[in-house]
């Protein structure tokens, strides 16, 4: 499984992105069940955030959700903290 992470805006408007690539990985099925409650709460377009805010688009695989600060949803937030600290 390949997760993408892609953010946006922010005070300096600086764009951040990393991906993960679960094959092979001894906590592959952690990341497979993270990434299963983030999408699922995720949306098909990108949601109006707030000034200076962060807005994330999430790919695993082939599907595509958006999220934004504050409005993160808690297997959000672990899911990109975690590719963007992890992901290259």
């Amino acid at each position: 499984m390949r997760i993408r992470v892609r953010r946006t805006g922010g005070f300096a408007g600086i764009e951040k992105h990393a991906q993960i690539n679960t094959a092979g990985r001894a906590d592959a099925e952690q990341w497979a069940d993270l990434a299963e409650r983030a999408l699922a709460e995720g949306r098909s377009e990108p949601p109006v955030g707030v000034p200076d805010g962060f807005a994330y688009q999430i790919t695993v695989d082939d599907r595509t959700v958006y999220c934004a600060d504050p409005r993160l949803t808690d297997p959000q937030r672990k899911l990109i903290t975690r590719v963007l600290k992890e992901g290259a």
